[in-house]
């Protein structure tokens, strides 16, 4: 029977394993999704006349942002970037928006680039983005307003369009290579994973149903880090959305396809 005893034994430290493994895991997941580059307080973000560094304050934290303001602006695109980097690299297109005629908000999340604090849960990142919103919108009453999200950014995009919705309905929600949910994502490259570990499940499968208003999916045909299946699923959720595949971009290089330009453009210009 001593083999009996043995298997057992390597069965009991194979589950221990298994278990210390998941419960990292759950404690340390800000350490996998999120993934900023730090920045001095001195940094310059913008140079650009037009562009202006602004902060918000939240509990206990401070958000660094950058705003585009020109003159006369159609409206505003609220945009929430992805899970790297920071403002100086995702803050990069000003004059794709200015030939729109759009003004452009981006945050840094807390612990990115030169905004304090650091990410704690995800109702804390989503009040994060309820405030942010909050400090500027008086400034586009009467005028458009775009929420956009890109990657990580789609689910909290698609949360706070749902939030805005019955007083402020987003005229269009813009997601780029979103996820259906971070557990499907999940599930995509870690299948052993139970999703009863995920602390940031960021539904948003759930919330695109209740988006109100145009809704314009983007997805790299050559991603390999959020499949574009994910854009199918989220389409057939909500067919009144419409889905622009940009054929040979990948998931972060999208933006330098004519194909994402000119469709981002055109539905702009259709508002």
């Amino acid at each position: 029977m001593n083999w009996l005893h043995s298997a057992l034994g390597v069965f009991g430290f194979v589950l221990a394993s298994y278990g210390a493994l998941l419960g990292w895991l759950c404690l340390a997941q800000e350490k996998l999704l999120f993934v900023p580059t730090v920045l001095e307080q001195r940094a310059a973000l913008a140079t650009a006349p037009d562009i202006h560094e602004t902060w918000i304050e939240v509990p206990g934290a401070r958000l660094s942002a950058l705003h585009l303001q020109l003159p006369d602006p159609k409206g505003v695109v609220f945009f929430l970037h992805g899970n790297g980097g920071n403002l100086r690299s995702w803050f990069v297109m000003p004059e794709f928006y200015r030939r729109a005629n759009f003004d452009l908000f981006m945050i840094d999340y807390r612990g990115y680039g030169k905004s304090s604090g650091k990410i704690e849960s995800q109702a804390q990142l989503q009040a994060d983005v309820r405030a942010a919103w909050a400090s500027i919108a008086g400034r586009y009453q009467g005028r458009k307003l775009v929420v956009y999200g890109r990657s990580l950014g789609s689910g909290l995009a698609a949360a706070l369009s749902v939030e805005l919705a019955p007083s402020r309905p987003p005229d269009l929600t813009v997601l780029v290579s979103p996820f259906a949910s971070m557990a499907a994502l999940m599930h995509d490259h870690y299948p052993w994973v139970p999703s009863a570990v995920l602390r940031y499940p960021l539904r948003t499968d759930e919330s695109i149903t209740r988006i109100p208003n145009r809704l314009l999916l983007i997805h790299g045909a050559q991603d390999a880090l959020i499949a574009p299946r994910h854009s199918d699923v989220l389409k057939a959720l909500a067919p009144h959305a419409r889905l622009l595949r940009v054929p040979g971009a990948a998931h972060n290089d999208v933006q330098d396809f004519p194909v994402y330009l000119d469709g981002f453009a055109a539905a702009l210009a259709d508002l």
